[in-house]
């Protein structure tokens, strides 16, 4: 049976740093997408806007997922984990793509019992002409 309550809830940023696991996954598939951090201004930003936003933890500052590339990550869903530490995101994934290598899912390297990696999948987008690197 759900239970049902309409308290905003409080994710608890006192711990990691302020920074929280995201799991993003695709919501018709159900495959993991991507992990990411968020802060408080993140999720914040991503509650306003419907679109997923995270922090940065190389740049340091917030990033639109997808504000460059165009291949952004609308909501569908949010779950909090039972710690109120971690939130998974399910997402429509614009363009088909959310690794930053062009990859469906950042986690397209199989990696066998030996250490030896495949990696699976295909290319969905070329990251230089997208991101100019």
């Amino acid at each position: 049976m759900e239970e049902k309550n309409r308290d905003r809830i409080e994710l608890d940023f006192s711990k990691g740093g302020g920074l929280l696991p995201a799991i993003a996954q695709d919501h018709k598939s159900g495959k993991v997408l991507m992990l990411a951090y968020i802060n408080r201004d993140s999720w914040t930003e991503t509650l306003r806007t419907g679109e997923a936003h995270y922090w940065s933890r190389s740049r340091q500052e917030i990033w639109h997922k997808g504000g460059t590339s165009g291949h952004v990550q609308i909501i569908r869903e949010i779950y909090a984990d039972c710690d109120n530490d971690t939130v998974l995101f399910r997402v429509e994934q614009v363009g088909g793509a959310a690794c930053h290598t062009g990859y469906e899912s950042c986690f397209h390297k199989a990696v066998d019992p030996e250490g030896g990696i495949t990696v699976v999948g295909e290319r969905v987008f070329d990251p230089e002409e997208v991101y100019g690197k």
